[in-house]
Protein backbone atom coordinates (compact mmCIF):
# COMPACT_ATOMS: atom_id res chain seq x y z
CA UNK A 1 0.00 0.00 0.00
CA UNK A 2 0.97 3.61 -0.44
CA UNK A 3 -0.50 6.35 1.72
CA UNK A 4 -1.46 9.52 -0.10
CA UNK A 5 -0.58 12.44 2.18
CA UNK A 6 -1.51 15.30 -0.13
CA UNK A 7 0.52 17.72 -2.19
CA UNK A 8 4.20 18.06 -1.50
CA UNK A 9 6.14 21.30 -1.24
CA UNK A 10 6.94 20.97 -4.96
CA UNK A 11 3.28 21.12 -5.95
CA UNK A 12 0.94 18.44 -7.31
CA UNK A 13 2.53 15.29 -8.72
CA UNK A 14 2.01 14.61 -12.41
CA UNK A 15 0.89 11.12 -13.53
CA UNK A 16 0.29 10.09 -9.92
CA UNK A 17 -2.05 7.22 -10.80
CA UNK A 18 0.35 5.61 -13.27
CA UNK A 19 3.25 5.93 -10.87
CA UNK A 20 1.30 4.24 -8.06
CA UNK A 21 0.27 1.30 -10.27
CA UNK A 22 3.84 0.88 -11.46
CA UNK A 23 5.16 0.92 -7.89
CA UNK A 24 2.61 -1.52 -6.50
CA UNK A 25 3.11 -4.07 -9.30
CA UNK A 26 6.85 -4.31 -8.73
CA UNK A 27 7.78 -7.97 -8.28
CA UNK A 28 4.51 -9.30 -9.72
CA UNK A 29 5.18 -12.28 -12.04
CA UNK A 30 4.77 -11.75 -15.76
CA UNK A 31 1.60 -12.74 -17.63
CA UNK A 32 -0.69 -11.40 -14.91
CA UNK A 33 -3.47 -8.87 -15.51
CA UNK A 34 -3.90 -5.65 -13.53
CA UNK A 35 -7.42 -4.18 -13.21
CA UNK A 36 -7.69 -0.42 -12.58
CA UNK A 37 -10.38 2.21 -12.32
CA UNK A 38 -10.32 5.42 -14.34
CA UNK A 39 -8.10 7.32 -11.88
CA UNK A 40 -5.17 5.06 -12.79
CA UNK A 41 -5.79 3.88 -16.37
CA UNK A 42 -3.97 5.55 -19.27
CA UNK A 43 -2.58 4.40 -22.58
CA UNK A 44 0.91 5.42 -21.50
CA UNK A 45 0.67 3.21 -18.40
CA UNK A 46 -0.67 0.29 -20.46
CA UNK A 47 2.27 0.56 -22.88
CA UNK A 48 4.91 0.85 -20.19
CA UNK A 49 3.64 -1.88 -17.88
CA UNK A 50 3.31 -4.32 -20.80
CA UNK A 51 6.76 -3.56 -22.22
CA UNK A 52 8.70 -3.43 -18.95
CA UNK A 53 6.77 -5.83 -16.70
CA UNK A 54 4.96 -8.14 -19.11
CA UNK A 55 1.64 -7.35 -17.39
CA UNK A 56 -1.67 -6.82 -19.16
CA UNK A 57 -3.94 -3.98 -18.05
CA UNK A 58 -7.73 -3.67 -18.11
CA UNK A 59 -9.44 -0.53 -16.85
CA UNK A 60 -11.98 2.18 -17.35
CA UNK A 61 -10.82 5.42 -18.97
CA UNK A 62 -11.81 9.01 -18.25
CA UNK A 63 -13.33 10.86 -21.20
CA UNK A 64 -10.81 13.71 -21.00
CA UNK A 65 -7.82 11.55 -21.95
CA UNK A 66 -6.08 13.05 -25.01
CA UNK A 67 -5.37 9.65 -26.55
CA UNK A 68 -9.07 8.86 -27.08
CA UNK A 69 -10.30 9.12 -30.70
CA UNK A 70 -13.33 11.40 -31.21
CA UNK A 71 -15.37 8.56 -32.72
CA UNK A 72 -15.43 6.77 -29.35
CA UNK A 73 -16.61 9.88 -27.52
CA UNK A 74 -19.54 10.60 -29.84
CA UNK A 75 -22.86 9.31 -28.47
CA UNK A 76 -25.72 11.26 -30.09
CA UNK A 77 -25.94 9.19 -33.28
CA UNK A 78 -25.47 5.79 -31.66
CA UNK A 79 -28.01 3.22 -30.54
CA UNK A 80 -28.33 2.29 -26.87
CA UNK A 81 -26.39 -0.92 -25.97
CA UNK A 82 -24.13 -0.49 -29.00
CA UNK A 83 -20.33 -0.77 -28.85
CA UNK A 84 -17.61 1.04 -30.77
CA UNK A 85 -14.07 -0.36 -30.87
CA UNK A 86 -10.64 1.06 -31.65
CA UNK A 87 -7.46 -1.00 -31.94
CA UNK A 88 -3.72 -0.38 -31.73
CA UNK A 89 -0.96 -2.98 -32.06
CA UNK A 90 -1.03 -3.57 -28.28
CA UNK A 91 -4.40 -2.34 -27.00
CA UNK A 92 -8.15 -2.42 -27.50
CA UNK A 93 -10.45 0.50 -26.69
CA UNK A 94 -14.22 0.14 -26.42
CA UNK A 95 -17.04 2.64 -25.95
CA UNK A 96 -20.21 0.96 -24.70
CA UNK A 97 -23.42 3.01 -24.71
CA UNK A 98 -25.20 1.75 -21.59
CA UNK A 99 -27.84 4.50 -21.69
CA UNK A 100 -28.71 7.30 -24.05
CA UNK A 101 -25.83 9.79 -24.22
CA UNK A 102 -24.03 7.86 -21.45
CA UNK A 103 -21.11 5.76 -22.64
CA UNK A 104 -18.48 3.81 -20.73
CA UNK A 105 -14.89 3.71 -22.00
CA UNK A 106 -12.48 0.87 -21.30
CA UNK A 107 -8.93 0.06 -22.36
CA UNK A 108 -7.32 -3.37 -22.43
CA UNK A 109 -4.03 -4.88 -23.49
CA UNK A 110 -5.45 -8.35 -22.75
CA UNK A 111 -8.17 -8.37 -25.43
CA UNK A 112 -7.57 -8.10 -29.16
CA UNK A 113 -11.04 -8.57 -30.69
CA UNK A 114 -14.55 -7.13 -30.65
CA UNK A 115 -16.41 -10.10 -29.15
CA UNK A 116 -19.85 -9.41 -27.64
CA UNK A 117 -21.88 -11.58 -25.27
CA UNK A 118 -25.14 -13.23 -26.30
CA UNK A 119 -27.26 -11.56 -23.63
CA UNK A 120 -29.77 -8.82 -24.28
CA UNK A 121 -27.38 -6.08 -23.14
CA UNK A 122 -24.75 -7.14 -25.74
CA UNK A 123 -21.85 -6.12 -23.52
CA UNK A 124 -18.35 -6.67 -24.91
CA UNK A 125 -16.25 -9.47 -23.40
CA UNK A 126 -13.78 -6.79 -22.32
CA UNK A 127 -16.39 -5.21 -20.02
CA UNK A 128 -17.47 -8.57 -18.60
CA UNK A 129 -13.87 -9.41 -17.71
CA UNK A 130 -13.47 -6.03 -16.06
CA UNK A 131 -16.66 -6.51 -14.01
CA UNK A 132 -15.49 -9.92 -12.82
CA UNK A 133 -12.23 -8.54 -11.43
CA UNK A 134 -12.89 -4.92 -10.49
CA UNK A 135 -14.43 -5.47 -7.05
CA UNK A 136 -11.46 -6.73 -5.07
CA UNK A 137 -11.00 -3.60 -2.99
CA UNK A 138 -14.74 -3.04 -2.59
CA UNK A 139 -15.34 -6.63 -1.46
CA UNK A 140 -12.49 -6.42 1.03
CA UNK A 141 -13.89 -3.19 2.48
CA UNK A 142 -17.26 -4.90 2.79
CA UNK A 143 -16.04 -7.98 4.66
CA UNK A 144 -13.76 -6.12 7.05
CA UNK A 145 -16.62 -3.74 7.83
CA UNK A 146 -18.53 -6.65 9.38
CA UNK A 147 -15.92 -7.12 12.13
CA UNK A 148 -13.66 -4.11 12.48
CA UNK A 149 -11.43 -2.63 15.17
CA UNK A 150 -11.87 0.89 13.80
CA UNK A 151 -12.79 3.72 16.15
CA UNK A 152 -13.62 7.36 15.57
CA UNK A 153 -10.40 9.32 15.34
CA UNK A 154 -9.10 12.55 13.83
CA UNK A 155 -5.56 11.14 13.53
CA UNK A 156 -5.03 9.67 10.08
CA UNK A 157 -2.05 7.44 11.08
CA UNK A 158 -4.34 5.72 13.58
CA UNK A 159 -7.01 5.23 10.89
CA UNK A 160 -4.39 3.62 8.63
CA UNK A 161 -3.25 1.40 11.50
CA UNK A 162 -6.83 0.26 12.15
CA UNK A 163 -7.20 -0.64 8.47
CA UNK A 164 -3.94 -2.61 8.52
CA UNK A 165 -5.22 -4.63 11.49
CA UNK A 166 -8.56 -5.32 9.80
CA UNK A 167 -7.00 -6.42 6.51
CA UNK A 168 -4.30 -8.50 8.21
CA UNK A 169 -6.81 -10.33 10.41
CA UNK A 170 -9.01 -11.14 7.40
CA UNK A 171 -6.00 -12.40 5.43
CA UNK A 172 -5.06 -14.57 8.41
CA UNK A 173 -8.59 -15.99 8.47
CA UNK A 174 -8.44 -16.85 4.76
CA UNK A 175 -5.10 -18.62 5.21
CA UNK A 176 -6.38 -20.46 8.30
CA UNK A 177 -9.36 -21.85 6.36
CA UNK A 178 -7.10 -23.04 3.55
CA UNK A 179 -4.71 -24.78 5.94
CA UNK A 180 -7.52 -26.21 8.12
CA UNK A 181 -10.51 -26.85 5.79
CA UNK A 182 -12.14 -29.19 8.34
CA UNK A 183 -12.18 -26.63 11.17
CA UNK A 184 -15.68 -26.02 12.60
CA UNK A 185 -17.56 -27.77 9.75
CA UNK A 186 -21.05 -26.50 9.07
CA UNK A 187 -20.69 -23.42 11.30
CA UNK A 188 -21.52 -19.96 9.97
CA UNK A 189 -19.71 -17.95 12.64
CA UNK A 190 -16.21 -19.15 11.86
CA UNK A 191 -14.76 -15.72 11.32
CA UNK A 192 -16.15 -14.32 14.56
CA UNK A 193 -14.71 -17.25 16.53
CA UNK A 194 -11.39 -16.95 14.73
CA UNK A 195 -11.08 -13.22 15.47
CA UNK A 196 -12.05 -13.78 19.09
CA UNK A 197 -9.37 -16.43 19.55
CA UNK A 198 -6.84 -14.37 17.58
CA UNK A 199 -7.41 -11.38 19.85
CA UNK A 200 -7.04 -13.53 22.96
CA UNK A 201 -3.84 -15.07 21.61
CA UNK A 202 -2.36 -11.61 21.03
CA UNK A 203 -3.18 -10.27 24.51
CA UNK A 204 -2.52 -13.51 26.45
CA UNK A 205 1.21 -12.81 27.03
CA UNK A 206 0.36 -9.39 28.48
CA UNK A 207 -2.32 -10.88 30.74
CA UNK A 208 0.06 -13.56 32.04
CA UNK A 209 2.71 -10.93 32.79
CA UNK A 210 0.35 -8.76 34.78
CA UNK A 211 1.45 -8.40 38.40
CA UNK A 212 -1.76 -7.05 39.94
CA UNK A 213 -5.38 -7.78 39.12
CA UNK A 214 -7.52 -5.07 37.46
CA UNK A 215 -9.89 -3.04 39.58
CA UNK A 216 -13.12 -4.17 37.93
CA UNK A 217 -14.38 -7.65 38.69
CA UNK A 218 -15.04 -8.53 35.05
CA UNK A 219 -11.49 -7.66 33.99
CA UNK A 220 -10.05 -9.45 37.00
CA UNK A 221 -12.01 -12.57 36.06
CA UNK A 222 -10.48 -12.51 32.56
CA UNK A 223 -6.97 -12.32 34.03
CA UNK A 224 -7.65 -15.15 36.49
CA UNK A 225 -9.10 -17.35 33.73
CA UNK A 226 -6.08 -16.76 31.48
CA UNK A 227 -3.70 -17.62 34.30
CA UNK A 228 -5.59 -20.81 35.08
CA UNK A 229 -5.48 -21.86 31.43
CA UNK A 230 -1.74 -21.18 31.34
CA UNK A 231 -1.14 -23.23 34.50
CA UNK A 232 -3.44 -26.13 33.63
CA UNK A 233 -2.71 -26.15 29.91
CA UNK A 234 -6.41 -26.41 29.06
CA UNK A 235 -7.06 -25.90 25.33
CA UNK A 236 -9.69 -23.43 24.12
CA UNK A 237 -13.16 -24.93 23.82
CA UNK A 238 -13.60 -23.87 20.17
CA UNK A 239 -10.84 -26.07 18.72
CA UNK A 240 -8.59 -23.19 17.68
CA UNK A 241 -5.19 -23.39 19.32
CA UNK A 242 -3.79 -19.86 19.82
CA UNK A 243 -0.24 -21.19 19.52
CA UNK A 244 -1.11 -22.58 16.08
CA UNK A 245 -1.72 -19.05 14.86
CA UNK A 246 2.03 -18.47 14.85
CA UNK A 247 4.75 -17.29 17.21
CA UNK A 248 3.80 -14.71 19.76
CA UNK A 249 5.00 -11.19 19.22
CA UNK A 250 7.84 -10.11 21.49
CA UNK A 251 6.83 -8.14 24.54
CA UNK A 252 8.82 -5.04 25.49
CA UNK A 253 10.07 -4.11 28.92
CA UNK A 254 7.06 -1.92 29.59
CA UNK A 255 4.66 -4.69 28.64
CA UNK A 256 3.64 -3.15 25.31
CA UNK A 257 4.18 -4.62 21.86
Amino acid sequence: MQVYTGKTCDGPERNLGARVVFDLTEGLPRDHTVTCDNFFTSYELAQRILAERGLALVGTVRKNKPELPPALLATKTRRVLSSAFAFTPIATLVSYLARRNRNVLLLSTLHADARLNDRADRKPALILDYNRNKGGVDNLDKVIGTYSCRRMTARWPLAVFHNILDVSSYNAFVIWREVHPDWMPGKRNKRRVFLERLGKALVRPLIERRVTLPCTEASAAVVRAAREEALCGTPPNDGLDPDALGPRAPVGIDGQR
